[in-house]
Protein backbone atom coordinates (compact mmCIF):
# COMPACT_ATOMS: atom_id res chain seq x y z
CA UNK A 1 0.00 0.00 0.00
CA UNK A 2 1.14 3.56 -0.61
CA UNK A 3 -0.17 6.79 -0.56
CA UNK A 4 0.95 10.74 -1.47
CA UNK A 5 0.80 13.76 0.57
CA UNK A 6 2.08 17.18 0.10
CA UNK A 7 3.23 19.87 2.78
CA UNK A 8 1.67 22.73 0.20
CA UNK A 9 -0.49 23.27 -2.14
CA UNK A 10 0.68 21.88 -5.85
CA UNK A 11 3.40 21.68 -3.88
CA UNK A 12 6.07 18.40 -4.30
CA UNK A 13 4.67 14.75 -3.42
CA UNK A 14 5.95 12.87 -1.08
CA UNK A 15 5.39 9.26 -0.65
CA UNK A 16 4.23 7.05 2.39
CA UNK A 17 3.29 3.96 3.79
CA UNK A 18 -0.30 4.48 5.19
CA UNK A 19 0.51 1.98 8.19
CA UNK A 20 -2.85 1.05 10.08
CA UNK A 21 -4.42 4.00 8.71
CA UNK A 22 -6.95 4.49 5.71
CA UNK A 23 -7.12 8.76 5.04
CA UNK A 24 -9.45 9.73 2.15
CA UNK A 25 -8.37 12.55 -0.14
CA UNK A 26 -8.19 15.75 1.44
CA UNK A 27 -7.40 14.65 4.86
CA UNK A 28 -4.77 15.81 7.39
CA UNK A 29 -2.01 13.55 8.40
CA UNK A 30 1.29 13.35 10.37
CA UNK A 31 4.69 12.85 8.02
CA UNK A 32 7.72 11.52 10.48
CA UNK A 33 10.63 14.41 9.41
CA UNK A 34 13.80 15.02 10.95
CA UNK A 35 12.31 17.73 13.04
CA UNK A 36 9.26 15.66 14.44
CA UNK A 37 5.98 14.79 12.44
CA UNK A 38 4.48 17.19 10.68
CA UNK A 39 1.13 17.83 9.27
CA UNK A 40 0.62 17.00 5.79
CA UNK A 41 -2.82 16.86 2.96
CA UNK A 42 -3.17 13.63 1.55
CA UNK A 43 -3.04 13.51 -2.15
CA UNK A 44 -3.41 9.99 -2.90
CA UNK A 45 -5.91 7.98 -1.23
CA UNK A 46 -3.95 4.43 0.42
CA UNK A 47 -3.94 2.25 -2.89
CA UNK A 48 -2.25 -1.12 -3.85
CA UNK A 49 0.71 -0.97 -6.31
CA UNK A 50 2.15 -3.16 -8.67
CA UNK A 51 5.69 -3.01 -7.23
CA UNK A 52 7.07 -3.81 -3.54
CA UNK A 53 8.23 -0.50 -2.83
CA UNK A 54 10.24 -0.66 0.94
CA UNK A 55 11.83 1.78 2.81
CA UNK A 56 9.08 4.43 2.78
CA UNK A 57 8.34 6.02 6.24
CA UNK A 58 5.42 5.15 7.74
CA UNK A 59 2.20 7.39 8.27
CA UNK A 60 1.77 8.57 11.48
CA UNK A 61 -2.22 8.80 12.28
CA UNK A 62 -4.39 11.66 11.11
CA UNK A 63 -3.81 14.88 12.40
CA UNK A 64 -5.51 16.42 15.51
CA UNK A 65 -6.72 19.28 16.38
CA UNK A 66 -3.69 20.26 18.33
CA UNK A 67 -1.86 19.41 15.68
CA UNK A 68 -3.51 21.18 13.52
CA UNK A 69 -2.89 24.22 15.34
CA UNK A 70 0.46 23.69 16.27
CA UNK A 71 0.91 23.61 12.24
CA UNK A 72 -0.98 27.20 11.76
CA UNK A 73 0.88 28.25 14.43
CA UNK A 74 4.39 27.52 12.34
CA UNK A 75 2.81 29.16 9.68
CA UNK A 76 2.19 32.25 11.00
CA UNK A 77 5.69 32.13 12.63
CA UNK A 78 7.09 31.53 9.00
CA UNK A 79 5.20 33.99 7.27
CA UNK A 80 6.13 37.08 9.88
CA UNK A 81 9.90 35.66 9.68
CA UNK A 82 9.25 36.08 5.67
CA UNK A 83 7.88 39.59 5.96
CA UNK A 84 10.81 41.15 8.63
CA UNK A 85 14.23 39.79 6.62
CA UNK A 86 12.58 41.15 3.47
CA UNK A 87 12.13 44.71 5.68
CA UNK A 88 15.75 44.32 7.36
CA UNK A 89 17.52 43.05 4.26
CA UNK A 90 16.04 46.48 2.45
CA UNK A 91 17.39 48.08 5.37
CA UNK A 92 20.79 46.88 5.35
CA UNK A 93 20.83 47.42 1.33
CA UNK A 94 21.93 43.67 0.31
CA UNK A 95 21.42 42.15 -3.19
CA UNK A 96 19.07 39.23 -1.74
CA UNK A 97 15.45 37.89 -2.87
CA UNK A 98 13.93 35.60 0.22
CA UNK A 99 12.76 32.69 -1.39
CA UNK A 100 11.23 30.44 1.25
CA UNK A 101 11.27 30.09 5.22
CA UNK A 102 11.48 27.01 7.55
CA UNK A 103 10.71 26.85 11.26
CA UNK A 104 11.57 24.63 14.00
CA UNK A 105 9.21 25.02 16.54
CA UNK A 106 10.62 22.51 18.98
CA UNK A 107 14.42 23.75 18.46
CA UNK A 108 12.97 27.77 17.88
CA UNK A 109 15.43 27.92 14.81
CA UNK A 110 14.93 29.87 11.24
CA UNK A 111 15.97 28.47 8.23
CA UNK A 112 15.72 31.55 5.75
CA UNK A 113 16.66 30.75 1.82
CA UNK A 114 17.96 33.39 -0.20
CA UNK A 115 18.98 34.10 -4.01
CA UNK A 116 21.72 36.36 -4.71
CA UNK A 117 23.43 37.37 -8.16
CA UNK A 118 26.92 36.54 -5.58
CA UNK A 119 28.18 35.72 -2.20
CA UNK A 120 26.69 38.03 0.80
CA UNK A 121 27.96 39.28 3.64
CA UNK A 122 24.99 38.85 6.21
CA UNK A 123 26.36 38.26 9.53
CA UNK A 124 24.95 41.26 10.42
CA UNK A 125 21.56 40.68 8.80
CA UNK A 126 21.72 37.44 10.69
CA UNK A 127 22.55 39.30 14.18
CA UNK A 128 19.29 41.59 12.98
CA UNK A 129 17.38 38.93 12.67
CA UNK A 130 17.89 36.70 15.68
CA UNK A 131 16.93 39.86 17.83
CA UNK A 132 13.50 40.42 16.11
CA UNK A 133 12.51 37.40 15.71
CA UNK A 134 13.62 36.20 19.34
CA UNK A 135 15.42 33.06 17.87
CA UNK A 136 18.38 31.40 16.15
CA UNK A 137 18.18 31.95 12.48
CA UNK A 138 20.51 30.42 9.49
CA UNK A 139 20.72 32.27 6.09
CA UNK A 140 21.14 29.69 3.28
CA UNK A 141 22.11 31.03 -0.18
CA UNK A 142 20.44 28.53 -3.07
CA UNK A 143 20.48 28.35 -6.85
CA UNK A 144 17.93 29.16 -9.88
CA UNK A 145 16.84 25.64 -9.63
CA UNK A 146 16.40 25.32 -6.06
CA UNK A 147 14.29 28.61 -6.29
CA UNK A 148 12.41 27.35 -8.77
CA UNK A 149 11.66 24.36 -7.10
CA UNK A 150 10.22 26.29 -3.60
CA UNK A 151 8.26 28.82 -5.21
CA UNK A 152 6.76 26.32 -7.96
CA UNK A 153 5.06 27.43 -10.75
CA UNK A 154 3.87 26.78 -14.51
CA UNK A 155 6.02 25.18 -16.91
CA UNK A 156 6.29 26.19 -21.28
CA UNK A 157 4.18 22.82 -21.17
CA UNK A 158 1.21 24.38 -19.31
CA UNK A 159 1.89 22.21 -16.70
CA UNK A 160 3.11 22.12 -13.02
CA UNK A 161 7.13 22.28 -12.63
CA UNK A 162 8.74 18.64 -12.60
CA UNK A 163 11.14 20.19 -10.10
CA UNK A 164 8.62 21.36 -7.15
CA UNK A 165 6.20 18.19 -7.98
CA UNK A 166 8.15 14.93 -8.51
CA UNK A 167 11.39 15.36 -9.67
CA UNK A 168 13.70 14.41 -6.00
CA UNK A 169 17.35 15.24 -7.70
CA UNK A 170 18.54 17.57 -10.36
CA UNK A 171 20.53 16.29 -13.17
CA UNK A 172 23.20 17.78 -14.76
CA UNK A 173 21.26 18.54 -18.52
CA UNK A 174 23.74 19.73 -21.73
CA UNK A 175 22.40 21.24 -24.92
CA UNK A 176 23.35 17.80 -26.60
CA UNK A 177 20.62 16.54 -25.43
CA UNK A 178 18.54 19.40 -26.91
CA UNK A 179 19.87 18.65 -30.67
CA UNK A 180 19.74 15.11 -30.12
CA UNK A 181 15.36 15.48 -29.89
CA UNK A 182 15.62 18.05 -32.94
CA UNK A 183 15.07 20.48 -30.70
CA UNK A 184 15.69 24.30 -31.66
CA UNK A 185 18.77 25.60 -29.71
CA UNK A 186 17.11 28.88 -28.85
CA UNK A 187 17.67 29.30 -24.57
CA UNK A 188 14.33 31.02 -24.86
CA UNK A 189 13.31 28.19 -26.34
CA UNK A 190 14.42 25.36 -24.31
CA UNK A 191 15.12 26.93 -20.94
CA UNK A 192 12.83 26.16 -17.93
CA UNK A 193 11.35 28.90 -15.34
CA UNK A 194 14.85 29.08 -13.98
CA UNK A 195 16.37 30.49 -16.63
CA UNK A 196 18.51 26.62 -17.42
CA UNK A 197 17.89 23.92 -19.58
CA UNK A 198 14.67 22.47 -19.02
CA UNK A 199 14.85 19.00 -17.00
CA UNK A 200 12.83 17.14 -19.08
CA UNK A 201 15.45 17.32 -21.66
CA UNK A 202 17.36 14.59 -19.71
CA UNK A 203 14.85 11.96 -18.72
CA UNK A 204 13.36 12.39 -22.05
CA UNK A 205 16.73 11.66 -23.59
CA UNK A 206 16.63 8.45 -23.72
CA UNK A 207 13.63 7.59 -25.23
CA UNK A 208 15.74 9.69 -28.64
CA UNK A 209 18.62 7.60 -27.98
CA UNK A 210 16.04 3.75 -28.22
CA UNK A 211 14.22 5.47 -31.17
CA UNK A 212 17.34 6.39 -33.12
CA UNK A 213 19.19 3.06 -32.47
CA UNK A 214 16.29 1.27 -34.33
CA UNK A 215 14.62 3.42 -36.68
CA UNK A 216 16.14 4.05 -40.15
CA UNK A 217 17.94 7.44 -40.84
CA UNK A 218 16.48 10.59 -42.26
CA UNK A 219 17.61 10.11 -45.72
CA UNK A 220 17.16 6.14 -46.24
CA UNK A 221 14.79 4.24 -48.60
CA UNK A 222 12.30 2.46 -46.83
CA UNK A 223 9.30 0.26 -47.80
CA UNK A 224 5.62 1.27 -46.57
CA UNK A 225 2.63 0.52 -46.68
CA UNK A 226 1.57 3.05 -48.78
CA UNK A 227 4.54 2.60 -51.62
CA UNK A 228 8.31 3.21 -51.51
CA UNK A 229 9.96 6.66 -50.48
CA UNK A 230 12.65 8.51 -48.20
CA UNK A 231 12.45 9.06 -44.63
CA UNK A 232 12.26 12.80 -43.91
CA UNK A 233 12.00 13.47 -40.60
CA UNK A 234 10.85 11.41 -37.07
CA UNK A 235 8.46 11.56 -34.22
CA UNK A 236 9.30 10.04 -31.22
CA UNK A 237 6.62 10.58 -29.21
CA UNK A 238 4.06 9.04 -31.97
CA UNK A 239 7.06 6.23 -32.18
CA UNK A 240 6.47 6.85 -36.22
CA UNK A 241 8.55 7.85 -39.31
CA UNK A 242 8.13 10.68 -41.97
CA UNK A 243 8.19 9.45 -45.41
CA UNK A 244 7.66 10.79 -48.61
CA UNK A 245 6.32 8.78 -50.94
CA UNK A 246 8.15 8.66 -54.66
CA UNK A 247 4.42 8.40 -55.97
CA UNK A 248 3.72 12.17 -55.86
CA UNK A 249 6.13 13.15 -53.20
CA UNK A 250 3.29 13.13 -50.78
CA UNK A 251 4.22 12.77 -47.15
CA UNK A 252 2.75 9.85 -44.23
CA UNK A 253 3.58 9.08 -41.36
CA UNK A 254 4.09 5.64 -40.57
CA UNK A 255 4.59 3.75 -37.58
CA UNK A 256 8.48 2.58 -36.99
CA UNK A 257 7.39 -1.34 -36.82
CA UNK A 258 6.13 -1.37 -40.55
CA UNK A 259 9.28 0.78 -42.27
CA UNK A 260 11.96 -1.34 -39.40
CA UNK A 261 14.22 -3.55 -41.32
CA UNK A 262 14.69 -6.32 -38.43
CA UNK A 263 10.98 -6.28 -38.64
CA UNK A 264 10.69 -6.53 -42.47
CA UNK A 265 13.74 -9.44 -42.36
CA UNK A 266 11.36 -11.11 -39.65
CA UNK A 267 8.01 -11.53 -41.66
CA UNK A 268 9.51 -12.17 -44.42
CA UNK A 269 11.73 -15.52 -43.11
CA UNK A 270 8.35 -16.17 -40.93
CA UNK A 271 5.15 -15.43 -41.60
CA UNK A 272 4.93 -16.95 -45.31
CA UNK A 273 5.60 -20.12 -43.79
CA UNK A 274 3.31 -20.29 -41.93
CA UNK A 275 0.39 -19.18 -43.65
CA UNK A 276 1.86 -22.10 -46.39
CA UNK A 277 1.56 -24.41 -43.41
CA UNK A 278 -1.93 -23.19 -42.57
CA UNK A 279 -3.52 -23.68 -46.10
CA UNK A 280 -2.20 -27.19 -45.99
Amino acid sequence: MMMAVSFTRYGRLYYLDPGEHSPKVGDKVLVPTEAGNEVAECIWAPQWVSEDVGGLPVCAGIAGEEHLNRDEANRRRRAEARSVSKRLIKRHDLPMKVIGVDYVDEENVYTVYFSAPHRVDFRALVRDLARNLRARVELRQIGPRDEARLQGGIGPCGRDLCCATFLKDFEPVSVRMAKDQDLPVNPLRIAGACGRLMCCLKYEHPLYGEFRASAPRTGSTVETPEGPGVVVGHNVPADSVIVRLNDGGRRCACSKASVCAPRKAYEAAYEEPVDAAAED
